[in-house]
């Protein structure tokens, strides 16, 4: 999922990342509602906050709406920045950057909420700019491994797209391509997995509280093993054969 660049890859690399990070997005994103009362993935609904919060004065939140968007920001950027600082030496390093990033924030909070969060404010306003920052570096380095094709938390963009991918599938004469039929069941995946992840986030946060934190670093570190399989499977092959 991680060694080729967006040229390079093929429709099920692109299928399986949009299924796994999609499904991801959609945990962490109920899981922050439920929890912080607050969107991870929704950068549209922190811009109306914000501006909300500025025809009212309200300093203090206005603050942290600029934080959680500079934050997503700051992620995507960071994503991009390491793909094409490491891309010279190794596409999979580049792009496992990222995800090892993500993973460590990701663990963060659920180290910190399950061993010491208290419930204040200043807590939740900073666990949810640790998700956010998450979600910036997973949308970043998916829309650029991907050509832009994945957008596994932007979902105006996906209904966006997929609309016009409709359009285009029913305009009469018009050519219906597979690399068109790709696209659309690809969003159509990210819909359904986002929706999956939606509803398993706010059925385990329910039950384990921020211990499930734990389990969505399991899914992202079977994309970074994905690529490592065949290799490792090639070199115990190959130490059993010596046997």
């Amino acid at each position: 999922m991680l060694r080729r660049t967006k040229d390079e890859r093929t429709f099920k690399e692109n299928l399986l990342l949009a299924s796994s990070t999609a499904f991801v997005s959609g945990v962490t994103n109920v899981a922050g509602v439920i929890a912080f009362l607050a969107f991870t993935t929704n950068m549209t609904g922190h811009f109306a906050n914000l501006a909300r919060n500025v025809i009212e004065r309200n300093l203090p939140q206005v603050i942290i709406f600029l934080v959680w968007l500079f934050l997503f920001f700051a992620g995507a950027f960071t994503a991009n920045f390491l793909v094409r600082w490491q891309s010279h030496k190794s596409a999979y390093r580049a792009n496992a950057a990222p995800i090892i990033l993500e993973i460590i924030i990701l663990l963060f909070v659920a180290y910190y909420g399950s061993n010491h969060y208290a419930g204040t404010l200043v807590e939740k306003q900073i666990i949810t700019g640790a998700l956010i920052l998450s979600m910036g570096l997973q949308n970043g380095l998916v829309s650029n491994i991907s050509g832009g094709i994945i957008k596994t938390s932007h979902l105006t963009g996906v209904f966006t797209d997929l609309g016009a991918d409709f359009a285009e599938l029913f305009y009469p004469n018009a050519q219906k391509s597979p690399l068109l039929k790709n696209r659309m069941f690809i969003r159509l995946t990210i819909l359904g997995f986002y929706f999956a992840g939606a509803l398993a986030g706010g059925y385990f946060f329910d039950k384990y509280d921020f211990t499930m934190f734990y389990f969505i670093p399991v899914i992202l570190f079977t994309i970074l093993y994905y690529d490592l399989s065949p290799i490792a499977l090639h070199k115990f092959a190959r130490l059993f054969s010596s046997w």
